[in-house]
């Protein structure tokens, strides 16, 4: 009955849609042994074992003799060369993770706040984001510091992502930092010094202001009536 379903699934939706006990749940014979070979290719491994003359403790992680097998010898209308030698792969380094090395920033004991951080303190923070004007950095204080474009390295940079990417981690030199607007500037030019970007700020030159427009010789055109009812007066008027 449908309403009989509905109230075990809110009494317990998992064990009302997955029928099966977990511990019931069998794996390969040599699925505990720390490889990456799925069980449905054990058939191809046990056909590699009796090839060799080995047992598997013997034949996992023997890089040298795995590498003068040729995998073209156990390609059948199951498994294809492309899946046979991914999977000689795997028994010559087993455990080995596919994925790259997760490298993270990391912070340097006692700097929490932004009342920690103090000029010309060299610190390893994360690139949070990247702008046309410069990266945020995570520093470990709660609070995102600015590396400017102009201090992202000892050259020009015209494209900040050129240079650095969400997630990089990097080395930055705290310039200044104010509590009262929570800003903390940076820079990843180890050779800058504190205070120098308030005085690159004083030192842009200000915007130029525009020409004023010449004045038109002759007789100065009239202002012209805005509104409508403005307009009727001034057409009355000219009667």
């Amino acid at each position: 009955m449908p309403s009989v379903s509905i109230a075990r699934r809110l009494q317990d939706p998992l064990a009302e849609l997955v029928k099966i006990d977990p511990k019931a749940i069998g794996v390969g014979q040599y699925q505990h042994d720390a490889s990456g070979v799925h069980p449905e290719a054990y058939p191809l491994v046990q056909k590699i074992l009796d090839a060799s003359g080995r047992e598997m403790r013997q034949l996992v992680g023997d890089s040298a003799f795995l590498k003068t097998l040729d995998p073209r010898r156990f390609t059948d209308e199951k498994f294809g060369l492309p899946t046979v030698t991914d999977i000689l792969a795997e028994l010559e380094k087993p455990g080995r993770d596919p994925r790259p090395e997760f490298k993270t920033a990391t912070f340097r004991e006692g700097i929490e706040t932004l009342k920690d951080l103090l000029p010309g303190m060299v610190l390893e923070g994360v690139v949070t984001n990247v702008t046309n004007f410069g990266a945020f950095v995570d520093i470990g204080v709660h609070q995102d510091g600015l590396v400017h474009i102009s201090a992202l390295a000892d050259k020009f940079v015209k494209d900040p992502h050129s240079v650095v990417k969400a997630g990089q981690v990097v080395k930055v030199k705290v310039l200044e930092v104010d509590e009262k607007r929570r800003r903390v500037a940076l820079t990843m030019r180890m050779g800058d010094e504190p205070g120098q970007a308030a005085a690159r700020d004083e030192k842009r030159p200000a915007s130029p202001r525009p020409a004023p427009r010449p004045q038109q010789q002759g007789k100065p055109q009239a202002k012209q009536p805005e509104g409508a009812m403005a307009a009727a007066f001034a057409k009355l008027k000219s009667r």
